[in-house]
């Protein structure tokens, strides 16, 4: 009996390949085609951000902050991100759950020591302030331990929250990927500006 010939053999392997893959999907359930369920917001996610400092931190909490929205909102994080992108006026429960969340989630990484101190945040905050070069080394020249028990980070960050005007920002947002940025640009100028002026004060 003659060989196979390799133009007749290469196919046939493939066939038997992808008849292999397709039996182990329909064995695990692949054949169902039902969509992944959205995961649990209220169930608590690690979060690491790609960058550091102040940027970092404001990317952390927002995320865990639209978990904390969604989770009180009783609907997927998934779900509240697409429907807060969407044009319209925003609700009073949704805009209370985002402020709520992002509050939430201040409290969240303070008990998980995921919270920089804030002399860990001076340097940042001193770079992009509008001071004289003879305040801002005044200002370095503090030793950390009067900084911190000066400015708590998670003051700071509440702070902040409760002055931000989560109304007009959800107002002006493209689309869902816009969310995410558009919330971590402005809780991070409202740190810096908080930052500046209270490290001012220090003096």
């Amino acid at each position: 009996m003659s060989a196979m010939p390799r133009w007749v053999a290469l196919p046939v392997a493939s066939l038997v390949l992808v008849c292999g893959v397709l039996g182990v999907q329909l064995a695990n359930g692949g054949g169902t085609y039902e969509p992944l369920r959205p995961a649990d917001a209220c169930t608590e996610r690690a979060v690491t951000s790609q960058v550091d400092g102040i940027d970092g931190l404001t990317e952390n909490l927002v995320l865990l902050g639209i978990d904390g929205a969604a989770c009180s909102l009783g609907v997927s994080r998934e779900a509240l991100t697409l429907e807060l992108a969407q044009s319209g006026s925003r609700t009073e429960a949704e805009i209370d759950a985002l402020r709520e969340g992002l509050l939430g989630a201040v409290d969240r990484m303070k008990a998980d020591g995921t919270l920089p101190q804030a002399s860990d945040l001076v340097d940042e905050a001193l770079d992009s302030a509008d001071l004289n070069g003879l305040l801002k080394r005044a200002i370095r020249a503090l030793p950390d331990s009067v900084i911190n028990s000066a400015l708590k980070t998670d003051d700071v960050l509440k702070r902040s929250i409760d002055g931000l005007d989560l109304r007009a920002l959800l107002a002006n947002l493209d689309d869902q990927a816009d969310l995410e940025r558009q919330v971590q640009q402005a809780v991070t100028a409202a740190v810096e500006d908080s930052l500046k002026a209270r490290l001012t004060g220090l003096l």
